[in-house]
């Protein structure tokens, strides 16, 4: 057999200076770091509370009708076959660039993980428990309110955490449709490839990504403590 091609030595002093050169990189754009975080914040925070207030909502109007709740999961599941960039896309000749389409495309991802666990929180309360708050003379409305919905929670609330996972990493591909968020050093840093700095901001973009889907998912964590009680827990 041949010899094949030598392939190159990344050694310690490489890894540390590539470290150094992207602290380096991160210190001299702190502005355009911290506009990006708060763009990509704000796509989390809105997409995936109007997603969870929508999902949950179709979730409890569809619970006794089993041909719409199946429907509605069925449409859930459509947008998440659809490719990323497709879907971004194809809301830019309605709405622009910019926001919108982002927005719209991070909203129709976020449905499916809080709704099929809404729909499955309430299948699963025990039937005889709701019968026994009705026989202490709740409504159904309170039966939802205060028995069906606070045994379900646990279960929403990790199809919210999914959602919001999923929204961190595909709210990246905003850059493509001038979007802004961290996507921005993702693609400056693409598109420059090999030019100096290049792989600074592909991996900045990338590494403040996963650090802020780590920090939310914390965040999270802590309202899971909070918000349940822990006989449920």
């Amino acid at each position: 057999m041949g010899e094949g091609l030598p392939l190159p030595h990344v050694g310690e002093k490489d890894t540390m200076d590539f470290l150094l050169s992207l602290w380096d990189y991160f210190l001299g754009r702190t502005d355009q770091v911290g506009q990006a975080l708060v763009e990509h914040i704000v796509y989390v925070i809105s997409v995936v509370g109007l997603a969870s207030v929508f999902a949950i909502s179709i979730g409890v109007l569809t619970r006794h009708n089993v041909f719409a709740r199946e429907l509605s999961l069925a449409v859930a599941s459509v947008f998440l076959t659809i490719p990323s960039l497709a879907l971004f896309t194809i809301f830019i000749p309605l709405v622009g660039l910019g926001f919108a389409p982002s927005f719209m495309a991070l909203f129709l991802y976020a449905i499916l993980p809080v709704l099929r666990n809404t729909v499955t929180g309430l299948e699963q309360v025990d039937p005889s428990i709701m019968e026994a708050a009705k026989g202490m003379g709740l409504t159904r409305t309170e039966v939802l309110l205060r028995v069906q919905l606070p045994l379900a929670w646990p279960i929403i609330l990790a199809g919210i955490r999914i959602a919001t996972m999923l929204t961190v990493g595909i709210a990246a591909i905003a850059t493509l449709v001038a979007g802004g968020g961290l996507g921005d050093f993702i693609k400056s840093g693409l598109a420059r490839l090999p030019l100096p700095n290049s792989l600074e901001a592909i991996w900045l973009g990338t590494l403040l990504s996963l650090i802020l889907a780590f920090v939310i998912d914390l965040a999270l964590k802590v309202v899971k403590n909070v918000s349940i009680p822990r006989g449920i827990r």
